[in-house]
């Protein structure tokens, strides 16, 4: 390699000093770039616009079409089966065991033996009651499971 001696590294551009009159304040005008830290916001919804104040845009009304043959509309789901009498009972003392005995604790009555059981009893009993009358599901037992989706 030669090094000549006329070559010398580029001198560096002055800078350009502002105007008089523009203001000696740490602000940044239109022209100067963001300062560093200028786009973070710490207050939700103040500053710009993000990624979830997006909406997309409505559609037009003759693009709306009623008989559209794509949009599915599910079928309306069958009635609940009625509960018995026993089913009825068991949910009163599951939720009437701790509901009683929140209702002594607040009102300061004195917890006798009798109450306590009638608590604790009635919850155990009617949660008891309900698993054991729980469908284990192997009523409605497909005899080929293996078949796959039915479409």
């Amino acid at each position: 390699l030669e090094v000549q001696a006329n070559d010398k590294p580029a001198a560096p551009e002055p800078e350009e000093k502002p105007a008089e009159g523009a203001g000696d304040d740490d602000t940044a005008g239109p022209a100067d770039p963001p300062r560093l830290g200028a786009s973070i916001t710490f207050a939700p919804g103040v500053g710009g616009a993000g990624p979830r104040d997006y909406s997309p845009a409505e559609p037009a009304e003759e693009d709306l079409d009623e008989t559209d043959e794509g949009h599915f509309v599910p079928p309306e789901p069958p009635p609940l089966p009625e509960a018995d009498t026993t089913a009825k009972f068991a949910w009163l003392a599951v939720i009437g065991g701790p509901v009683l005995m929140l209702v002594a604790v607040v009102l300061r009555w004195d917890m006798t033996w009798w109450l306590t059981t009638l608590c604790v009893g009635g919850f155990l009993g009617g949660f008891a009651t309900l698993v054991a009358r729980m469908s284990d599901g192997d009523d409605e037992e497909d005899p080929d499971p293996g078949r796959g989706a039915v479409v």
